[in-house]
């Protein structure tokens, strides 16, 4: 069966091989998920197999999520070896878990068995230390030392992203030696871009890549291939600066060295790119207030309880903010039009500060914003917030005049706006970096204390320019 089909027929009726997987829109069809779940529920070992066989794990990991909870673990116990686990490290983190721990540990550990280990310790380090150990425990020594020493590195590291399987040569041999090794060794890496020399104790000499490998004669030393200007990185380096590195050098692979400069594995650009995807995901839910490790499987009661520590700062924030409003409560029951315009005011503050910190949180996380150029976009996006003050000013302004019918309030919640964008502009940028400067994720608290200063900036100058204005007592 193939993932595709040319004749899709949506018929319940339909054998399963004459379903489409997808659909033109590219999403999983519900009729070939109903099938599978039927089948699931009849227990048809034999055509559960055919078909997980021949999917991408990627597409078993949607068909997975795409089942009732019920039926996941089911669909692995049935399928058996013929189970491709890295599908697990295709669904969230939710879904993933509550799979894992539903299986028994041998079943586990003989699905970790069949995975590079780079996977097998994505998957493993969903768990907690004594399932971990469970699992691990099944397993042969050479492979379980490998997964542990893995997963001793910190979290985010690259030691945790590396995959160990790599090819090591001493630098003395020719190039007609590493060819012959490469095509008469049936334990070789599924796929590598280049090979590495090593000498004792696999200290590392540098890399190979395989074109220059393939387009040399047989006699010339691998030493004389060396890319002397390879890029590598540490095991302890955080997946962020890796996956920088490879934008940056446009790298397709990369070594992994320990403390002592040797050779201990190496990532490639398909667990970067996962890095990026993982990043810009935590990066998003940050900006929102939301836990980073929110899934869309998690129960109601999961997500609200996740949500509601940053909702109770918002609201400490907003009493704050209410609380300028109690100042001008006079102000206020003299000029209902006060009342009525000055969320305008603290509003289009909000928004020009949001725009400004969504660029200084990006350019932080990307290191294009450090001291060298701190101040020249302070004074820009300061620039940007007076000019974008005064067009909107004179556009509010009007409104205002032509809404209440007095002269004066154009001018009050004109320069009311400006002083408000202005601030949001310094707000927006100088916040993120105060917070980075402290090693606060500016992404995960810039958003309240923004909201704060330009809530309390628009209400404070708004009243009270108003209350000079019109001499309000």
């Amino acid at each position: 069966m193939s993932e595709q089909i040319d004749v899709p027929r949506t018929d319940e009726a339909a054998p399963l091989d004459r379903i489409a997987m997808r659909g033109e829109d590219g999403e999983i069809r519900r009729a070939f998920v109903e099938r599978i779940a039927g089948a699931i529920k009849a227990g048809d070992a034999e055509m559960l197999r055919a078909v997980v066989a021949d999917l991408h794990e990627a597409d078993l990991g949607d068909l997975i999520a795409a089942l009732e909870a019920e039926d996941r673990v089911s669909l692995v116990e049935l399928t058996g070896a013929d189970f491709d686990f890295s599908a697990l490290n295709e669904v969230d983190n939710t879904v993933r878990e509550e799979i894992l721990d539903e299986l028994e540990p041998e079943t586990v550990a003989e699905g970790v068995r069949e995975l590079e280990s780079d996977d097998a310790v994505e998957l493993l380090e969903a768990l907690d230390e004594a399932e971990q150990e469970e699992i691990l425990e099944k397993l042969p020594p050479s492979e379980r030392d490998v997964l542990e020493r893995s997963l001793d590195y910190p979290e985010n590291s690259a030691g945790r992203r590396m995959q160990t399987d790599f090819i090591a040569l001493p630098p003395s041999w020719t190039v007609g030696q590493a060819i012959d090794y490469l095509r008469e060794t049936p334990d070789l890496p599924d796929r590598f871009y280049e090979i590495y020399a090593v000498g004792s104790d696999r200290h590392w000499q540098g890399a190979v890549p395989l074109d220059a490998l393939l387009r040399a004669r047989r006699p010339v030393l691998l030493a004389d291939l060396i890319d002397q200007d390879r890029r590598k990185v540490s095991v302890m380096d955080d997946q962020e600066e890796v996956a920088r590195l490879f934008g940056k050098y446009n790298l397709v692979t990369a070594p992994v060295l320990d403390r002592d400069d040797r050779l201990v594995g190496v990532i490639t650009v398909d667990d970067v790119v996962d890095v990026i995807a993982e990043e810009a995901d935590e990066e998003i839910k940050a900006l929102g207030g939301i836990p980073s490790d929110e899934e869309l499987s998690d129960s109601v009661w999961t997500i609200a309880r996740g949500r509601f520590n940053w909702l109770l700062v918002n609201l400490a924030t907003a009493f704050l903010a209410a609380s300028v409003l109690g100042l001008f409560k006079g102000q206020l029951e003299k000029m209902v039009a006060l009342a009525v315009l000055a969320p305008i005011v603290a509003s289009q503050g909000g928004n020009a500060a949001t725009q400004t910190m969504t660029v200084a949180v990006r350019a932080l996380a990307t290191r294009e914003l450090g001291a060298s150029n701190a101040w020249r976009v302070v004074l820009r996006e300061s620039l940007v917030g007076l000019l974008n003050g005064l067009a909107f000013a004179l556009i509010t302004g009007v409104a205002a005049v032509a809404w209440f019918n007095v002269p004066g309030l154009g001018v009050v919640i004109g320069l009311a706006i400006v002083c408000n964008l202005v601030a949001g502009a310094l707000g927006g940028i100088l916040i993120p970096m105060a917070l980075e400067r402290v090693r606060v994720d500016p992404a995960v608290a810039s958003g309240t204390f923004v909201t704060t200063v330009t809530d309390v900036v628009g209400f404070f100058s708004f009243l009270g320019i108003a209350t000079l204005w019109f001499g309000l007592k």
